[in-house]
């Protein structure tokens, strides 16, 4: 099945929404359950309203290898606190209740999905309203796994580039990626160094050469200023460590949410969304 037989819900009409406005995207992510699921699930529920175009969804895991020292401290959290990946369904399920609309990718790693059991898996994410899934520790050569019965079930099968990613192992990467591109600007793991707009603009460039998809960029986006200039060269930003950093701030010497963190983290969701709203590009007065 092609890429382009994917795309045909929700995460293909917000990218052509964003590309009618003239402007690039804003992907938020957060880890389902951190500090816990009701703070969590009211987080989510405002992420739309506070401006996020498109939602990354953290699976809690024991072992998140390609994060970096936030997001693994918001798994650890979220744990803790009972979070499991038929809990997160749930919560996607109950965000969908009230939104039909904004796309919702599943962002983490294939252990809890294999347990979980492949088949039941996808079926329950489908039902619960979930739009794609990015699987890190899964590579190209490994798509019989999750890839293909993913996109055949109808979820989008998102795939991540890196600096690394040359011209010769790229073709390989796209194949059977569906929904966008998520290109890593830095090499290393999530929330420890900022991208270079020169390199991610040839990056972007250099992808778009071979390929149709949207291509969203993440990993060292911290600001509203830098979502600007990122969703200015790609299709969407990507911001995750600086979220996951609020919601930790926002939490008691006991650990647990304070009074006004959901409040909190949405002013400032709402803060980095204005970045995108400033990306507007010449094709939209054409």
């Amino acid at each position: 099945m092609s890429a382009s037989a994917i795309g045909t819900g929700r995460i293909a009409a917000r990218f052509a929404a964003l590309k009618a406005e003239g402007r690039g995207g804003f992907v938020s992510f957060i880890t389902a359950g951190d500090p816990d699921p009701a703070t969590s699930a009211a987080i989510l529920a405002g992420l739309p309203a506070a401006g996020a175009d498109i939602i990354e969804l953290g699976m809690p895991f024991t072992d998140p290898m390609a994060d970096g020292p936030a997001i693994q401290a918001a798994s650890q959290r979220a744990l803790a606190a009972g979070q499991t990946l038929r809990g997160t369904l749930d919560m996607v399920r109950r965000f969908r209740a009230g939104d039909a609309e904004t796309p919702i990718v599943l962002m983490g790693y294939y252990n809890p999905i294999y347990i979980y059991g492949v088949e039941a898996f996808l079926r329950d994410a489908l039902e619960a309203g979930v739009d794609g899934l990015i699987v890190v520790d899964l590579p190209p050569e490994e798509d019989d796994e999750l890839c293909l019965p993913a996109m055949r079930a109808g979820l989008s099968f998102i795939r991540l580039a890196t600096p690394a990613t040359d011209d010769q192992r790229l073709p390989t990467v796209l194949n059977n990626t569906s929904g966008f591109v998520y290109y890593v600007s830095i090499l290393g793991i999530t929330g420890t160094r900022s991208a270079d707009d020169e390199a991610v603009q040839a990056a972007v460039e250099r992808l778009k050469r071979h390929t149709d998809l949207p291509v969203a960029v993440g990993f060292g986006i911290k600001t509203a200023d830098a979502i600007a200039r990122i969703s200015s060269l790609a299709d969407a930003a990507v911001v995750g460590s600086a979220i996951v950093d609020r919601i930790r701030d926002g939490l008691g010497t006991d650990g647990t949410a304070g009074p006004d963190l959901v409040e909190d983290v949405l002013a400032f969701v709402k803060e980095l969304a204005a970045g995108a709203r400033c990306s507007m590009r010449e094709s939209a007065a054409e």
